[in-house]
């Protein structure tokens, strides 16, 4: 690969010059993580512990929540020592979390990030988090992505969704400015026409990316599209995926497309990363130093308790870090699979999970038949949640689209029913829209609710 001096600086003297600028530890603690990545299981163990302990004494001390829920059960704080003992809290529903943010936010730290997340039940969920959460989770992303090759200076081309609301004029020239600074290329890839996708190609044969990001089927279909209509002109570019999962012949699309080196990641807007794929392809590396992945099976009483290897379960996750709104094993609403915890032959310690069962969105079609991702109301329903406490979408065999909505009061005000409109009709183009209003959408036996149904034709 010919010299890049443009990015060697961004990533070795500009960003860290500029993080260390803000006050942000990103360098220091990513220099940590490549450390700590591979020490002792005890050392691991050890780190985790103290994090913890930490964690529940801060949320006892400082969070209402946390308190009533550890005193009401007779649970001192102090006697949460490692992790065989997180077992003892109750696990946090997701329906707990949207109730709670404000007895679970500390009266310190502060918070330093608030943002909605719609999650895998639809239901919308305001996430907290403070300065030091946000510093782990950016040094974690660094780490995890670099085993999938991804640098910082690389020159990066993201498959990623489109926002429900237009920026302004002056937030849209901010945020050019600043992609092309990073160098971060961000292409739509909601609606996948075969133009759309020759787009995409085009893009990649004029601004030479060093790695590609995204959505699992977004990038699945561009590679499909590439390797039948013969546009490969390229040498291995880096993949680097997740918010859905990718089977293995749409692995095997990918890796013709773009060459082998193809890499899953694990995140949700809630914690971000929580486990990456290594060069041995086998499994998932739990972010230990950041979180804790519990998978828990549901027994007929109700109780929970640790998968076994090989055994399918919840996941719980307890977010080390956040100190300022604390999730403790929170249940994302996915499913993974727990592994016997042998050495990973590329030498890292960390503990392996997975896969990850629980993230499947359905694509859609338009009125040409153009793949359309599900992910778009994701999307859309981040910005409807102050609206919406629920929502489905079923794609008919007929391709018209009924969108079911819990509103929070009695109905849909109509600037949310406009912007709903508008942005459906601009991605999903031709498709008549029918907007049903619902007291409630019934979960699955799984407990998750579908948000995308595509009824067979």
């Amino acid at each position: 690969m010919a010299f890049d001096p443009y990015g060697s600086a961004l990533g070795r003297v500009f960003y860290p010059a500029w993080e260390r600028f803000r006050g942000r530890p990103t360098f220091e603690l990513l220099a940590l993580l490549q450390r700590t990545e591979r020490v002792s299981l005890d050392e691991l163990s050890a780190m985790r512990s103290g994090f913890l302990r930490r964690l529940v004494r801060h949320a006892h001390l400082h969070t209402a929540h946390y308190r009533g829920l550890l005193d009401d059960g007779g649970i001192d704080p102090d006697s949460i020592r490692s992790l065989d003992d997180l077992s003892r809290i109750p696990v946090l529903a997701r329906e707990v979390a949207q109730t709670t943010v404000e007895q679970r936010t500390a009266s310190h730290p502060d918070v330093a990030v608030s943002k909605m997340t719609s999650g895998s039940t639809g239901q919308p969920l305001e996430v907290r988090f403070g300065a030091e959460s946000r510093y782990w989770r950016d040094a974690t992303r660094w780490r995890g992505f670099g085993w999938g090759g991804y640098k910082m200076g690389d020159k990066a081309m993201h498959l990623w969704g489109v926002p429900a609301i237009a920026p302004s004029r002056f937030e849209r020239a901010k945020l050019a400015i600043d992609h092309r600074l990073r160098r971060d290329i961000y292409v739509n890839c909601m609606v996948r026409s075969p133009e759309n996708l020759l787009e995409m190609v085009k893009t990649i044969v004029r601004r030479k990316p060093q790695v590609i990001a995204g959505y699992a089927q977004a990038i699945a279909d561009l590679a499909r599209f590439v390797n039948a209509e013969g546009l490969r002109t390229w040498d291995t570019i880096p993949v680097i995926y997740g918010a859905e999962r990718l089977w293995p012949h749409d692995r095997d699309d990918v890796a013709q497309a773009f060459g082998p080196a193809v890499f899953e990641t694990y995140g949700c807007r809630e914690f971000m990363l929580m486990g990456s794929e290594c060069e041995v392809h086998d499994g998932l590396h739990e972010s230990v130093e950041n979180l804790v992945v519990e998978i828990l099976v549901r027994e007929a009483n109700g109780s929970m308790r640790a998968a076994r290897p090989g055994e399918q379960g919840e996941v719980a996750i307890t977010d080390l870090h956040n100190l300022a709104c604390p999730f403790i094993r929170y249940l994302t609403g996915d499913l993974a699979m727990a592994r016997t915890q042998a050495p990973c032959p590329c030498g890292r310690t960390l503990p392996r999970f997975g896969p990850v069962e629980g993230r499947v969105t359905d694509t859609m079609r338009d009125a040409d038949g153009n793949p359309v991702e599900g992910i778009l109301f994701n999307i859309l329903f981040l910005t409807m949640a102050k609206h919406t406490k629920q929502f489905q979408v079923v794609q008919r065999a007929d391709r018209r689209l009924v969108l079911k909505i819990v509103p929070m009061a009695d109905h849909l005000p109509p600037d949310a029913e406009r912007v709903i409109r508008e942005f459906v009709g601009k991605h999903v183009r031709g498709v008549p829209l029918e907007i049903e209003i619902v007291p409630d959408i019934p979960l699955t036996r799984a407990g998750k609710l579908r948000r995308v149904i595509v009824e067979p034709n």
